[in-house]
């Protein structure tokens, strides 16, 4: 068959086709490079495919009553541990939220008044002799006028006054604290309600201060400071510094037990908050720290150094539950003498309309903290539990032991009733007719 010459029309033809057959197969060669890119998949290795060894243990009665032991035998001493270090720590606890109150049909006025004894409450060693071990517990309430800054109305505050014994000497530190009770700073809009930036000295203006909500600005659009919930509601109840009564080793009456608040609030607090750039005349007072600055901030009442504020500090760690205690005053280096003391409080942080209560607690603390025998409770609860089970396990498997490995236990070894029987569903060649 002879072939022929092609025209110069279909020479044209067969050259385009050329080039796009070359060209389909440079553009399939990149379309198939980049589906193997897509198509990748993991490496084969072990620990992609769940390959890795293993170690399954058998549990056996061998291996697991020396657990129980084990366990219980570690668990228990820990928890006796703690339970002593616990019974150490020295302290005495008055709930000072009634003080205002009538009792027996008699305002407190200047008698001291005995205070009911399921307000207080005392754990002593009464190890010294020398101190009298008789409770003695008093209050009584009266009020002042006080003037917080030049220029302002005198308020009307209601002080506490505190009479109590502490009747064995209290090895430094000694600490006093605040505790509040069904007050919830770990509610989800408290704990939110602040502005780091303003605590730390930024002039934060009224329109960025949205953390702060609802305590961002005043009426005339002024922000707060410090704005937001928690600072607005900071314990203001005012404790003054312990004082020892009759004093018999010294020819001063009465003697102030030095306590102070340097140390009361973490360290890493004191770096999240600073000397604030805000202008007097650009700030507003908390609607709740009224009373203290009734002009507004100035020169001759200016407000509160927070970096240097420790007590605000501590307050604006919030609790995580409703019942706390925050640290007050603390003092590190005196002995605190057994003897009868007084604390005046000025009463202003109310309670009792929120069904809450207040408390002050001159405490002590040993290597583990404070008083609190809940983790030793646990620790000897778990060890003794330990080794109740692991005895009775023990005893059970020396009388009736079982074949380890024994398939007869498995439910569905034993013999069961037919499925087709119960049912009533007859088989093949079953007929009873």
């Amino acid at each position: 068959m002879q072939s022929r010459l092609a025209f110069p029309h279909e020479r044209i033809v067969l050259a385009m086709s050329q080039n796009e057959t070359h060209s389909g197969s440079i553009d399939g060669q990149e379309h198939d490079e980049q589906k193997k890119v897509k198509s990748r998949r993991p490496a084969n290795t072990a620990f992609r495919q769940q390959r890795l060894k293993a170690w399954q243990p058998i549990l056996t009665p061998k291996t697991v009553l020396p657990l129980f032991f084990a366990v219980g035998i570690i668990f228990a001493p820990i928890g006796g541990l703690l339970l002593y270090a616990s019974a150490q720590v020295q302290e005495i606890s008055i709930d000072y939220s009634h003080c205002h109150d009538l009792q027996n049909g008699t305002a407190l006025g200047d008698a001291y008044v005995t205070i009911p004894s399921n307000y207080t409450s005392s754990s002593f060693k009464g190890s010294d002799k020398n101190c009298s071990t008789d409770p003695i517990y008093q209050w009584r309430q009266y009020s002042i006028n006080k003037t917080y800054a030049t220029g302002t109305t005198p308020v009307n505050t209601s002080i506490c006054s505190l009479r109590f014994n502490i009747p064995d000497n209290l090895k430094p530190p000694v600490l006093l604290y605040y505790r509040l009770t069904n007050f919830y700073q770990n509610h989800r809009r408290y704990v939110k309600s602040l502005d780091s930036d303003q605590l730390k000295g930024t002039d934060v203006k009224n329109n960025s201060l949205g953390a702060c909500d609802p305590l961002k600005t005043d009426h005339t659009g002024k922000p707060y400071y410090p704005c937001g919930l928690i600072a607005n509601s900071v314990f203001n109840d005012t404790i003054h510094k312990p004082v020892q009564l009759n004093v018999h080793y010294s020819n001063a009456k009465n003697i102030t037990y030095n306590m102070t608040t340097d140390g009361i609030a973490w360290s890493s607090d004191a770096a999240l908050y600073g000397e604030t750039k805000y202008n007097l005349s650009e700030i507003a007072v908390p609607p709740n720290w009224y009373l203290r600055w009734q002009n507004g901030y100035s020169t001759e009442n200016p407000p509160p150094a927070l970096e240097k504020d420790y007590g605000f500090q501590v307050w604006m760690r919030t609790a995580g539950l409703p019942n706390f205690s925050k640290l007050a005053l603390r003092n590190d280096n005196e002995t605190m003498q057994c003897s009868q003391y007084q604390v005046d409080i000025e009463n202003n942080f109310p309670v009792t309309v929120y069904g809450g209560t207040k408390s002050i607690v001159i405490s002590t603390r040993t290597v583990m903290g404070g008083k609190n025998p809940f983790l030793g409770i646990a620790y000897v609860a778990v060890g003794g539990i330990c080794i109740v089970l692991g005895t009775i396990f023990t005893i059970t498997h020396l009388i009736k032991p079982r074949k380890l490995g024994d398939h007869t236990y498995l439910s569905w070894n034993n013999d069961q009733p037919s499925t087709a029987t119960a049912t009533g569903i007859q088989r093949p060649g079953n007929d009873t007719a």
